[in-house]
């Protein structure tokens, strides 16, 4: 069948795309002035092959900020496919940082493609958005963070990422960041009231707890 006879060449084709953009995002970070044709000699295709996926520059340093993004977004379900919800939403966290560090590596070029008077505009971060979303109403769900909190407040919270400087050994600082806003999800969470259990103070003072008659 025709579909069946295409379909191997489709690959190659998505391969090549993909290949592309892997090489442009290493080639790009280090230099937002990387010729075409370099990128296309890395990524193993020919001139035709490469202006048939990314007629120009900006197509092609757009699109891979669409596509890092995309895939950021894409991993929020399948971490809460595997993992608990805080768990899947402390990974995904670190997924966005990675993101962070391509998006700080890339805005020279992006700046210079939006920049320009009738440049395109950069993508919008809705994807990533609708991601945390997801993440938070399946924590809140779960009593893991506490409710009410909106992908815009948290998206606020972990604003210092974009500060970090891929330059630098910014993971461990990356890390410390995000298990502070981690833990301040975690506070006031459903799940920790319902689930305490220990000794408590009332208003007099005195303790109670479990064995208290």
């Amino acid at each position: 069948m025709p579909q069946q006879k295409d379909s191997p060449r489709r690959s190659d084709a998505q391969r090549n795309r993909e290949r592309i953009l892997e090489v442009a995002l290493t080639e790009l970070s280090r230099c937002a002035d990387a010729p075409l044709s370099a990128i296309a000699k890395k990524a193993g295709v020919g001139q035709g092959t490469f202006y048939r996926n990314f007629p120009n520059r900006e197509s092609l340093v757009l699109e891979i900020y669409r596509h890092e993004m995309q895939q950021v977004a894409d991993s929020a379900q399948r971490l809460l496919d595997t993992r608990a919800p805080d768990e899947a939403l402390r990974a995904w966290m670190d997924r966005l940082s990675e993101f962070a560090m391509t998006k700080a590596g890339l805005a020279d070029a992006i700046r210079q493609v939006t920049g320009a008077p009738g440049g395109p505009a950069k993508p919008s971060p809705t994807p990533v958005a609708r991601a945390a979303e997801l993440l938070l109403r399946a924590n809140e769900e779960a009593g893991t963070v506490r409710p009410g909190v909106t992908a815009d407040d948290f998206l606020l919270a972990i604003a210092g990422l974009w500060q970090l400087d891929p330059r630098d050994d910014w993971r461990p600082r990356a890390a410390r960041l995000l298990d502070l806003v981690m833990d301040g999800l975690r506070t006031g969470a459903a799940g920790q009231r319902a689930g305490a259990d220990g000794p408590h103070t009332r208003a007099d003072g005195l303790h109670t707890g479990a064995d208290d008659a």
